[in-house]
C-alpha cells in the first residue's frame, strides 16, 4: 500500500538521537552513530520525529510500505465513535484571531482565566497574527494544562499561548512555528511538555525555530507529570 513513511538523510544526520527518543513506536533506532528507520510497520507516518531533529535530516515521503502496525508496548484504547462528523479545521467559524480582555469585576464566582488571545491551537493561529509581536510565548503540549492544576496562573498569565502535539500535528505546524519566530519580535519562549518521549519534540521544535531565526531568544522548558508535578528551569 502507498502511505506516508519517515525518510532519514544519513548525510545530514548528526547522530544526536533526538528522533529516536521522540519515536514512541521504536521505528527509529541509532545504529553506527546514525538514525535509521528499522521498521516500516512501526512508522505511523505522522512525523513526531520531525520537530525533534535539529539538523532537518528527516522528511515524510509517500511510498510503498506495509500497513502500520502499532507495537505491543504502545497499544492504545480503541477510539469512541463520534456521534456527529468532525468539523473541518478550515471551517471553524470561531477560529478568527482576537485578543481577550478580562473584567475581573464581572466575575460571578468562577476563577478568572488568564488566556489573552484566541485561537491557541498552533494549526489555527495565523503566523501574521498581530498579538504575536513583542510577546512572551508559551508553547504548550496539548495535555500539559490538564495535568497542572495552576497552569493558568503559573504559565499562561502574561504570555501568548500556542498548543500542539509533536505526535499528532503535521510537519506544517512546526514550519509555522519557525515562521512565527522569524517574523515577530519574541521576547522569550516557555515550553511545557509532558513526561513522555514523543513530547521532547516540542522543546526541540522551539530551539530549532530560534536557531533558524538567528535571534537570541531565551527558551525555558518545563516537564509536567500526570500527577501534577512540574520540573524545569
Amino acid at each position: 500500500m502507498i502511505r506516508n513513511i519517515v525518510k532519514i538523510d544519513s548525510e545530514k544526520c548528526t547522530g544526536c538521537g533526538a528522533c529516536a527518543e521522540a519515536c514512541a513506536e521504536g521505528a527509529i533506532q541509532m545504529i553506527g552513530g546514525k538514525a535509521v528507520l528499522v521498521s516500516d510497520a512501526y512508522c505511523d507516518g505522522l512525523g513526531a520525529c520531525l520537530p525533534a531533529c535539529p539538523a532537518d535530516a528527516i522528511s515524510i515521503e509517500k511510498r510503498e510500505a506495509v500497513p502500520f502496525e502499532e507495537p505491543p508496548s504502545a497499544k492504545k484504547p480503541e477510539p469512541v465513535p463520534m456521534a456527529t462528523p468532525a468539523i473541518p479545521l478550515a471551517g471553524c467559524s470561531g477560529s478568527g484571531p482576537r485578543r481577550i480582555r478580562h473584567d475581573d469585576s464581572a466575575q460571578t464566582g468562577d476563577v478568572s482565566g488568564q488566556l489573552s488571545q484566541w485561537p491557541v491551537q498552533l494549526r489555527l493561529v495565523p503566523a501574521s497574527a498581530p498579538y504575536l509581536e513583542d510577546c512572551d510565548l508559551l508553547l504548550a503540549s496539548d495535555c500539559s494544562a490538564f495535568a497542572c492544576g495552576n497552569f493558568h496562573e503559573r504559565f499562561i498569565k502574561g504570555r501568548i499561548v500556542l498548543i500542539g502535539c509533536p505526535k499528532l500535528d503535521p510537519a506544517e505546524s512546526w514550519k509555522k512555528l519557525a515562521d512565527i519566530v522569524a517574523q515577530h519580535r519574541i521576547r522569550s519562549i516557555t515550553v511545557t511538555r509532558m513526561d513522555v518521549p514523543c513530547c521532547s519534540g516540542l522543546a526541540n521544535a522551539a530551539v530549532s525555530a530560534v536557531e533558524k531565526s538567528g535571534k537570541d531568544i531565551p527558551v525555558r522548558v518545563f516537564t509536567v507529570y500526570p500527577d501534577g508535578k512540574v520540573t524545569g528551569n
